[in-house]
């Protein structure tokens, strides 16, 4: 694969890391998570939010990174090769995670969501690939 080609693919993986905002901005409401999260200890609850937080943080890192390094991402530089790598794992196992960890069934109660979790799954499967291809591509330079 060519340096130009990669590089589109990995400024696609940085929008879509902004779409994972999106849909995870989203999940509060979807969920009723607000209903949940009273009923948990106020400890437990700012834990949570916390968390949240700091997924939505590294989602952000994770495609401004990438968009602004695709280009390097793509030619194969060291640390860039280690980053992609990085993150082939970091959403493999969140593939993983979202097969067979979370059952998101009782919440796919209409087409929308069915179609956004359906969409959410080929996210995930794209964004491993793209890396994983992008760490691989620099390994003989």
């Amino acid at each position: 694969m060519n340096t130009s080609t990669l590089t589109t693919l990995l400024h696609i993986a940085a929008i879509l890391h902004l779409g994972l905002l999106w849909a995870g901005a989203s999940m509060p409401r979807a969920v009723d998570l607000w209903t949940h999260l009273a009923k948990l200890p106020p400890f437990i609850r700012r834990l949570f939010l916390v968390y949240f937080c700091f997924i939505g943080f590294s989602l952000a890192g994770f495609g401004c990174l990438t968009f602004f390094f695709a280009s390097a991402m793509a030619q194969g530089v060291p640390l860039a090769r280690a980053f992609c790598l990085f993150l082939a794992l970091f959403w493999t196992i969140r593939l993983f995670a979202a097969k067979f960890i979370f059952d998101l069934k009782p919440y796919l109660t209409n087409g929308f969501r069915k179609t956004g979790y359906h969409a959410l799954n080929l996210v995930f499967v794209y964004l491993p690939v793209v890396y994983f291809i992008a760490a691989w591509k620099g390994r003989a330079q």
